[in-house]
């Protein structure tokens, strides 16, 4: 880099020792608990943690006879889980503040182009992450539930107990809400020079299988919630072959732009 480079580099004297980075990450991570406790607070008092579980029982209690309820085996499973579902339900609704002081940890170590590079990023990133979930809420479960209860002979009651619902279902949420992010994976990977989009374009064939097995991991052994995992990645794959092209384009370095204008 040339002497007239270092005088106009924007991070110039931007530098702080790492003692000050631990305590800014520090006071991020608190500001980040404080959100999450806030949230929890709200949704303590409305709608409350019988509401949340109401809400979540949805799908399930549709494909129930209509008076037979979820169960609690365990003893403490009555306090714990909906304690549980709180705290999952107020770590989404806080996810844009957690992303807010991620952003502000790390942006001003970041170039004028590398941050009209990030902030779509984390926006489309914690988009994806509520359509996967509400994908799996209004769809996913009620589809999976409906074949499931198909195979349910008439002499056994589907009664299923609360913890084990739960924990299935959160699982699901997590599933999901990570595999949506697949177009920011490509975008990345793309953006760091560790592929290119011809090889992305060639590597579609593979990812399909890597969705299917993917999909057969970490949903339940029916072919409905396989499915819904599956097609899905495998549409945002393309989705993020097609951001990975536009990003390319509109997040170049300067130099870079110079470069390609004088070529």
């Amino acid at each position: 880099m040339s002497d007239s480079d270092k005088s106009t580099d924007e991070l110039a004297g931007s530098e702080q020792p790492f003692v000050q980075h631990l305590m800014e990450l520090r006071d991020r991570l608190l500001y980040g608990v404080i959100g999450l406790a806030v949230c929890m607070a709200i949704l303590a008092i409305w709608p409350g943690p019988g509401g949340l579980i109401d809400l979540i029982a949805v799908p399930i209690r549709a494909h129930m006879p209509p008076d037979a309820k979820l169960i609690a085996i365990g003893v403490f499973s009555p306090f714990f889980v909906p304690l549980k579902v709180l705290a999952m339900a107020a770590l989404l609704m806080s996810l844009p503040w957690w992303m807010y002081q991620i952003w502000a940890f790390v942006a001003p170590g970041l170039y004028s182009h590398e941050k009209r590079f990030a902030v779509p990023l984390i926006i489309v990133g914690s988009l994806l992450a509520y359509v996967g979930i509400a994908f799996v809420q209004f769809f996913v479960l009620d589809k999976m539930f409906g074949f499931i209860q198909q195979f349910t002979p008439k002499s056994v009651a589907a009664t299923p107990d609360i913890a084990s619902y739960v924990e299935a279902i959160l699982s699901l949420y997590l599933a999901f809400g990570l595999a949506f992010q697949v177009p920011i994976v490509v975008v990345l990977l793309v953006k760091m020079n560790m592929v290119t989009v011809k090889q992305l374009k060639e590597f579609r064939g593979y990812f399909i299988v890597v969705a299917f097995v993917v999909a057969a991991v970490v949903t339940p052994p029916d072919v409905v919630s396989q499915l819904a995992l599956a097609l899905p990645m495998c549409l945002l794959y393309e989705f993020g072959i097609w951001g990975a092209m536009w990003f390319a384009k509109s997040t170049k370095a300067p130099e870079e732009e110079a470069s390609s204008d004088a070529a």
